[in-house]
């Protein structure tokens, strides 16, 4: 079964609520004229009621104990009011003093002595909304009923209920319609959005959405895809141009290995020469197995599986066996080794293994690049909660615009000469991963000529 499009279930969205909102509206208008109308019959006939009781106060005050004057009196009174009169009175006996024809007609009976009250009664044609109340007048005790008729009033109810009834439906389905057109018009753009996003692909990755300047959603759903797909275009020019440097890399040694075995094949003869090339391969393969475990460290960090251990370490002591080995390559070269670490613990939280590392490949680059008899410090401090160590050269340096690219994988300032040393320009990248991986930062100053400072900060474990 085909999914409903976002605005079919807007429209039944807004129609189920709309019949809801109607439901409410009708019920509630329906109750409230109801209560109205019983409300302004209610007032209609105290006012009757008061009107009669002052007729009888008057009456009774000027002729005390005589009936037919009260009831003559009443009589004049039903007469005088134009529209047809629903009262009668009587005496604390419950004998009739005076009856409205209408009343005598109808056959309204005498309540049960009580306070005032009103209640409605039913007729044989039409019902009665009754006011029930009782005076004292020269110590007699008086009942006094009044009546409206409810046919019209409950007429007009019934009108009123049948109108909303009827019409509603009919507004149910124009405001359906229109909310169709009102969700479809606003997921106009999101239509185009879609269409935009559908034109790309690896091949365009360059194209970008159109941003509506409308400071909505779909202003900031427009720039979200375009952040996302700026995202996507760096990291598939990361994945193609590390594609295409690894290839590179591997080709070059494949290469020479193929052609070192095949001219080894058709010339050497002797034993010695086959083992001279056998070493030569060998060399060749140990670079290459190298590189490839780089490359391996490298895939498994940006796949999110390569992670590193964090535990208190004391940086000071980890970075001076880092040194043993630093003294040893450079002393191979004929160069000066110097250490400035700080005495006593510089604490932090990081992996021991990625942490000599990373070390390892900063003072490894430093004896590549540096000539004979130049010196190489490498320094430990602490520094506004961070331990701040360094690795100083007097090498050749790295040209400016060759910095904002040195921490790029396979990328190499000097490509002649580095590949001369054996280097494949992933060290500078793992160092760097290793460095952001444990909460710190790596930056690079460098002159050409005068040598290159690499610096490491790391958070200090709070005491």
């Amino acid at each position: 079964m085909k999914p409903l499009s976002i605005r079919l279930k807007l429209a039944a969205s807004y129609s189920a609520a709309l019949v809801a909102t109607l439901i409410i509206f009708g019920t509630a208008a329906f109750f409230a004229m109801q209560k109205g109308i019983r409300k302004t019959v209610d007032e209609g006939l105290r006012s009757q009621g008061r009107g009669i009781e002052e007729l009888m106060g008057r009456v009774l005050l000027r002729e005390p104990g005589d009936p037919e004057a009260l009831t003559h009196e009443l009589r004049e009174h039903s007469e005088i009011r134009a529209e047809a009169d629903f009262s009668q009175v009587f005496d604390e006996q419950g004998h009739w003093i005076y009856r409205t024809p209408l009343m005598v007609r109808y056959d309204v009976p005498v309540p049960p002595r009580g306070d005032r009250s009103i209640y409605n009664f039913r007729t044989a044609d039409f019902p009665l909304r009754v006011l029930v109340s009782e005076i004292t007048l020269s110590g007699h005790a008086y009942g006094i009923q009044v009546a409206a008729p409810m046919n019209g009033f409950y007429g007009a109810l019934n009108e009123f209920k049948w109108l909303i009834l009827a019409l509603s439906p009919f507004l149910l389905v124009l405001a359906s319609a229109g909310g169709y057109w009102m969700s479809r018009r606003a997921l106009t753009p999101v239509d185009e959005i879609t269409r935009a996003a559908q034109n790309i692909n690896a091949k365009n990755l360059s194209k970008r959405l159109r941003v509506p300047q409308s400071g909505d959603e779909l202003q900031r759903l427009s720039e979200t895809l375009n952040g996302m797909l700026e995202r996507l275009e760096a990291a598939f020019s990361r994945i193609t141009q590390f594609t295409a440097d690894a290839s590179h890399e591997l080709r070059t040694p494949l290469a020479l290995m193929r052609t070192t075995s095949e001219v080894s094949l058709r010339t050497s003869t002797t034993v010695a020469e086959y083992r001279e090339v056998q070493e030569q391969i060998l060399e060749e393969l140990e670079k290459t197995s190298g590189m490839v475990e780089k490359l391996m460290l490298l895939a498994r960090a940006d796949a999110g599986v390569e992670t590193l251990r964090r535990t208190p370490i004391d940086l000071a002591d980890s970075l001076r066996e880092v040194c043993k080995q630093g003294h040893t390559l450079a002393q191979a070269k004929q160069m000066t080794f110097e250490e400035d670490i700080i005495a006593g613990p510089v604490m932090v939280e990081g992996d021991r293994d990625a942490l000599h590392r990373l070390f390892l490949i900063l003072i490894d680059n430093a004896v590549k690049y540096t000539p004979p008899n130049g010196v190489i410090t490498v320094s430990l401090a602490n520094g506004s909660g961070f331990a701040v160590a360094e690795v100083r050269d007097t090498g050749i340096g790295i040209a400016p615009e060759d910095l904002p690219h040195i921490f790029n994988r396979f990328y190499r300032a000097d490509k002649a000469r580095s590949r001369e040393l054996g280097g494949v320009g992933l060290g500078l990248s793992i160092a760097r991963w290793e460095t952001e991986a444990l909460g710190g930062s790596i930056e690079i100053e460098s002159t050409v000529g005068r040598g290159s400072l690499f610096q490491v900060r790391l958070p200090l474990i709070k005491s």
